[in-house]
């Protein structure tokens, strides 16, 4: 650590290390100073110019998250030029921004508009010459994400974390001057520009210029149709965060009032994706064993994630003998959904609309893949993040908080411990652990197996099972996918099974979950607390292990049979193909 300096801000003295700026300075001093474009370690480039401060004894204003600190420095955060300067910075940035705030996708978590409204702008348009001039890219044909580049700001935080955090740089800024717009490369499209729908850059962007595909309106109106059962699944992390859009704790919980908010909304048929977490582990788990005593191609990678799947299509092609046949669980249920389940409501499958609500946006191009269907019909018709089931319940007046907690029954709603897990980044291969070693070993093994837990974007351990040295791996996040791929090529190691996430953390921290303030994302490790609450999960759950499930074991009983048997082949496992990163193919 630097060695530490004294100065003051609005009167206040403060002693922070060196190597800090003034914003940060600030923060340590409980100073509030306004931030647009700044976001730690992804973006500090001081474009936005909101964040500047008098400092007494040099000239003009200077940007606080730029500017390091100095012993002696007086500051003063407030002064009228100060107010003056940014609140005119915000009117320029408000002439170039268009406001459709009542449907806009961040109604309750943009940025820019508490901005505006702390420095009270007015909404008079002044600048709507300039805003007419720009030239306005909206992209929404890849089904996943939408680009509206008529509410970017050019903050460029989006730019700096597709680079950093996919290690990809699908965005930039194209063309110069009032015409610059963010999209992708080359002005490809979206599926044309080897994006893997991570949605990393929309929990950077501080507006609404890149969100999600929204399929709200299509999901009301099949609730609404007589001729229609709505069946829901939801996946495991979507309980760790849907309560901070309603003002809850991060790491709260939210089970109960989850399931309750879909019955208020009308939806009749409710199972839990938790259960096909289960029946991934049985498919997935199996198949390791058969790769590892008949010589298959190992190792073995897991095939959960659709950003990771899209990445290695795209990118390392020639991996792909390796990945699980195994479709995701959200695949798995909707397969069962449209087959089993349809049997069960005594419903024809054309009559059933599969919906899924996903931490994910790669869930979305994922449901469209043309081999998740069949008999022209696919799986899972409909994907809502995280966020959209939340602006649903707010739309319809649902008040959450109060709602009595329920849950849902029936043949896919149990799940074991080990299904919680899987949001959290080496969740998916500590419950294969716990299913494959036993197994193995033909008696009960440990159940927790933490070295494959925690935040490093790249674990490993090694395990004895059954007598064999047993080397896994876990990787989270598409700039740890790369350096671990790479390192395979060229490395000496050895590896048997190996878990990759598209998103560091895991689905906790999915593209579709609730977007924390940069400011927040600073002080509060998200992604620790909200795995914290599946993790607590599993360890009050009566079965800890997938092969435990009762519901598990009796699907196979009465319908599939076995695991990988050909039944299980036909609705759990698909194929994955190379694909150009710029063919949209």
């Amino acid at each position: 650590m630097s060695n530490l300096v004294t100065l003051t801000i609005d009167g206040r003295p403060v002693s922070v290390p060196g190597d800090y700026t003034v914003l940060r300075a600030a923060e340590v001093a409980g100073i509030k100073i306004p931030r647009l474009c700044f976001l730690e370690g992804i973006h500090e480039a001081s474009n936005c110019r909101v964040c500047v401060v008098k400092i007494e004894g040099q000239k003009g204003l200077k940007t606080s998250c730029s500017t390091q600190v100095q012993d002696g420095m007086i500051i003063k955060t407030n002064t009228k030029e100060v107010y003056d300067t940014v609140s005119f910075n915000l009117e320029l940035l408000a002439g170039n921004h268009k406001f459709e705030c009542w449907k806009c996708s961040r109604e309750n978590s943009c940025e820019f508009l508490d901005l505006l409204r702390r420095y009270n702008v007015e909404n008079d348009f002044s600048n709507a010459k300039l805003f007419d001039q720009k030239d306005i890219l909206f992209n929404d044909t890849s089904g996943a994400m939408v680009i509206d580049s008529s509410k970017c700001v050019l903050c460029g935080r989006c730019v700096s974390a597709c680079e950093k955090l996919s290690g990809l740089g699908i965005l930039n800024f194209n063309k110069r001057g009032s015409k610059t717009f963010v999209g992708p490369a080359l002005f490809h499209n979206l599926e044309d520009s080897g994006c893997i729908y991570c949605g990393k850059c929309i929990q950077a962007c501080p507006t609404g210029a890149l969100r999600e595909d929204d399929q709200i309106k299509t999901f009301e109106r099949a609730l609404r149709d007589p001729n229609k059962v709505v069946v829901v699944q939801v996946a495991p992390a979507v309980r760790a965060a849907l309560g901070e859009e309603f003002g809850y704790k991060i790491g709260t919980n939210v089970e109960g009032q989850l399931f309750a908010s879909l019955k208020e909304l009308g939806v009749n048929e409710i199972i839990d994706t938790n259960f096909t977490a289960d029946l991934t582990i049985m498919e997935e788990g199996h198949e390791f064993i058969n790769r590892l005593n008949h010589q298959g191609v190992l190792p073995m990678f897991t095939s959960c994630s659709p950003g990771w799947i899209n990445y290695l299509e795209m990118y390392y092609p020639e991996y792909i003998p390796n990945l699980s046949s195994c479709k995701s669980p959200q695949q798995m249920a909707g397969a069962l959904i449209k087959t089993y389940y349809a049997e069960r409501l005594n419903k024809a499958a054309k009559d059933i609309v599969s919906v899924s609500i996903m931490p994910c946006v790669a869930k979305k191009a994922e449901a469209k893949r043309p081999e998740m269907g069949r008999d022209g019909l696919r799986d899972v018709d409909i994907v809502l993040t995280t966020r959209e089931l939340a602006r649903l319940i707010r739309h319809q007046g649902i008040p959450f908080r109060d709602l009595e907690p329920s849950k849902p029954f029936g043949a896919l709603a149990s799940y074991t411990g080990a299904a919680s897990i899987f949001g959290a980044s080496g969740g998916v291969m500590e419950a294969a652990l716990r299913t494959v070693s036993e197994i193995l070993e033909g008696h009960s093994t440990p159940i927790e197996f933490t070295e494959v837990r925690g935040s490093e974007e790249i674990k490993e351990a090694t395990y004895t099972i059954h007598g064999n040295e047993i080397r896994v791996a876990v990787v989270q996040g598409g700039r740890a996918i790369k350096e671990f791929l790479e390192h395979m090529k060229t490395g000496t190691k050895t590896y048997h099974f190996v878990e990759f996430m598209g998103c560091v953390g895991g689905c906790v921290n999915g593209g579709g979950q609730p977007i924390v303030p940069a400011e927040i994302q600073e002080k509060v490790d998200v992604r620790a607390k909200r795995a914290k609450v599946l993790y607590a999960i599993d360890e009050a759950t009566e079965f800890r292990k997938s092969h435990l499930n009762p519901a598990i074991q009796e699907i196979y009983e009465s319908f599939l049979d076995k695991p990988n048997s050909h039944l299980a082949h036909t609705l759990l496992h698909t194929k994955y193909t190379k694909r150009s990163p710029y063919s949209g193919s």
